[in-house]
């Protein structure tokens, strides 16, 4: 990482805008111009100014260039349960709401930045009808049993013969008492899995005509957790044996997710994604691609480019931040040291930069195409064991078309204390994040 040392200052800071309150963004409006598909993301799931500065980057988005999906890096089941609320469906605050995060981490939701969006959100959705407001969506993949419970709900109410093929799927599951790491151990010991069930049951969906009573929303949402219950069983199926391929199965997931929403919302539609840099920024700019390892930038640029796609990076030099020491562990507030020397983050602290906002030129040069680790910290985080391991090599120009840079950032804030869930389900990650 020691490059960066041989950077002049004056090439950063000639990129360097400020980035004090939501009108300096006007530069990054601009860039993205009529793109279709804007994705943020952030170096941490527990650091209060990327969420903050998202949100803010995606409220100009909605209101000034028509952007009527926002999807994240959560459960499909848990934020349909949040986009009904934003649409004015049920009493209650958004905190009553995103308590409703059971899934570890809870705090990556169920936190006081995501509550001031959703707020603000179904005060914007009031004002709007209900072909024009904003839909919220979950793109992850790890949903299994609470898309089958939707799925089942569903179809005991439209089709009593459909609902007998989820109930199949439910029984092949059941002896694994809702864990999906005793099922993905127990396929690997045994060849035998629930694939052909979960696969008969998004095609009888798919497949399925109008039924009384039906409405095009209620059963967008049993097709796609029809899709949930798919792509998990094969994501964690896949996940025991270890190397690329349950990464590249998630984010493709989450990139077909996203597919669907939009064709869902019609033709001209403009999407928002918030998820980590590890899955914005494009793979083919780090040594993820070595590993084999694709990921939602890489694939979002590849199918739709011809759209406009701008992806947006974000990190900072110290501070604080909430994560837990294992998984499944509750959060704490950690000390953030200052990054490795030779870092992106060093080079961007050296030169004086504290809140700022790069655009970058479509013709790159000098610093942005040099390779520079890149830190990137992931919900389970020990400070105390930072190393180059933990930041992610890569080509700033080419990983990103923009970058959020917070010198100093404070931990996120979680509505509540978490419980232990020492059996929560891991995720594949790249390098140390």
């Amino acid at each position: 990482m020691n490059r960066a040392r041989n950077v002049p200052a004056r090439d950063v800071l000639e990129l360097a805008l400020p980035l004090e309150d939501p009108g300096h963004f006007d530069p990054l409006l601009d860039h993205i111009g009529e793109a279709r598909y804007v994705l943020i993301g952030e170096a941490s799931h527990g650091t209060s100014e990327y969420y903050v500065w998202r949100a803010e980057l995606t409220k100009r988005l909605i209101t000034e260039r028509g952007f009527s999906i926002v999807g994240v890096e959560g459960d499909w089941p848990d934020c349909a349960r949040i986009d009904r609320w934003t649409r004015g469906h049920g009493d209650g605050s958004a905190r009553d709401v995103l308590h409703d995060f059971a899934r570890w981490p809870t705090w990556m939701w169920a936190n006081q930045e995501v509550a001031s969006f959703m707020g603000w959100l179904r005060e914007h959705n009031r004002d709007h009808a209900p072909a024009d407001q904003v839909g919220f969506y979950g793109l992850d993949v790890y949903s299994l049993w609470d898309s089958l419970r939707a799925i089942v709900d569903y179809l005991d109410v439209h089709d009593a013969e459909a609902a007998r093929t989820a109930r199949r799927a439910w029984s092949c599951f059941e002896p694994y008492a809702e864990d999906p790491q005793q099922y993905a151990w127990a396929t690997r010991i045994v060849p035998t899995s629930c694939e052909e069930e979960v696969v008969a049951l998004l095609t009888r969906l798919q497949q399925q005509v109008g039924v009384v009573g039906d409405d095009a929303e209620a059963r967008f949402h049993a097709e796609q957790n029809a899709a949930v219950a798919a792509g998990a069983e094969r994501y964690y199926r896949t996940m025991v044996r270890g190397g690329a391929d349950s990464w590249n199965i998630r984010d493709t997931h989450m990139t077909d997710t996203l597919d669907r929403i939009v064709a869902h919302h019609g033709p001209g539609s403009k999407a928002v994604v918030w998820e980590h840099n590890t899955h914005i920024g494009d793979a083919r700019a780090t040594d993820m691609s070595r590993a084999g390892m694709v990921n939602v930038g890489q694939l979002v640029r590849d199918r739709h480019g011809d759209d406009g796609v701008v992806l947006v990076g974000a990190g900072s030099h110290s501070g604080t931040v909430i994560a837990g020491r294992e998984w499944g562990l509750p959060f704490e507030v950690m000390q953030v040291p200052p990054a490795l020397p030779g870092s992106l983050e060093d080079l961007l602290h050296r030169v004086g930069l504290e809140n700022n906002l790069l655009v970058f030129p479509g013709d790159a040069r000098s610093w942005l195409e040099q390779r520079l680790g890149h830190r990137a910290i992931g919900v389970v985080y020990r400070p105390e064991f930072e190393r180059p391991g933990q930041y992610v090599p890569t080509v700033l120009g080419e990983r990103y078309d923009a970058f959020l840079y917070f010198d100093r950032t404070t931990a996120l804030r979680p509505l509540e204390p978490e419980e232990p869930q020492l059996e929560a389900e891991q995720e594949t990650r790249p390098f140390g994040t």
